[in-house]
C-alpha cells in the first residue's frame, strides 16, 4: 500500500519531516542540558557506546550512531582533543583504530544517565505508558529493528 501520491504529498505533512523535526528537537533540548559537561547531544553518543562497550571503533560508532565517517572523524578529534578518549592502533590490523575513554571521559559518560533521562521524560510528559509503548514499536518498525 502506498501511503503518499504524488497528489497527496505535502513536504511538512510527511513522516520524514516530523521525525526530523522531533529529532531536533530532542537534540537541541539534549544539547543544551548538556551544556554543563561541555559536550553535544552527538557526543554524548558516542561517550556511552564507548563507555557500555557498543562500540570501540570510529567505524562501528558510525554504523550504530548513522554518523557518516568524516564528521565522526572530526567529533573523535575534539573529543580526543579535550582529553575524553585515546586512539591506538590496533595490534592485529593496523587498519583498525581502538578507541578508550579516558579517566575524564569515564567521569563524563557516568554523569550523562542522571541528565538525558529528565530531557526525555520531559518530552514525554503527556504520553500514558501505553503511548510511549506504542510510539516505541512504532518507531523500531519503521526502523526496521
Amino acid at each position: 500500500m502506498d501511503h503518499y501520491t504524488t497528489k497527496n504529498f505535502s513536504l511538512t505533512q510527511s513522516v520524514g519531516f516530523s521525525l526530523t523535526k522531533a529529532r531536533n528537537l530532542i537534540a537541541a533540548e539534549m544539547d543544551a542540558a548538556l551544556k554543563d559537561l561541555d559536550i553535544t547531544s552527538q557526543q554524548m553518543g558516542i561517550l556511552l557506546s564507548m563507555q557500555r562497550g557498543t562500540a570501540s571503533t570510529p567505524f562501528e560508532l558510525s554504523k550504530l550512531l548513522g554518523i557518516d565517517t568524516g564528521l565522526m572523524t572530526r567529533m573523535l578529534d575534539k573529543l580526543e582533543t579535550r582529553g575524553l578518549l585515546e586512539r591506538s592502533r590496533s595490534g592485529d590490523d593496523r587498519r583498525v583504530v581502538n578507541l578508550t575513554l579516558t579517566e575524564k571521559g569515564e567521569e563524563i559518560a557516568a554523569q550523562i544517565p542522571k541528565i538525558a533521562p529528565q530531557v526525555l521524560n520531559a518530552r514525554l510528559k503527556n504520553f500514558t505508558k501505553a503511548e510511549f509503548e506504542e510510539l516505541r514499536r512504532l518507531l523500531y518498525k519503521f526502523i526496521g529493528d
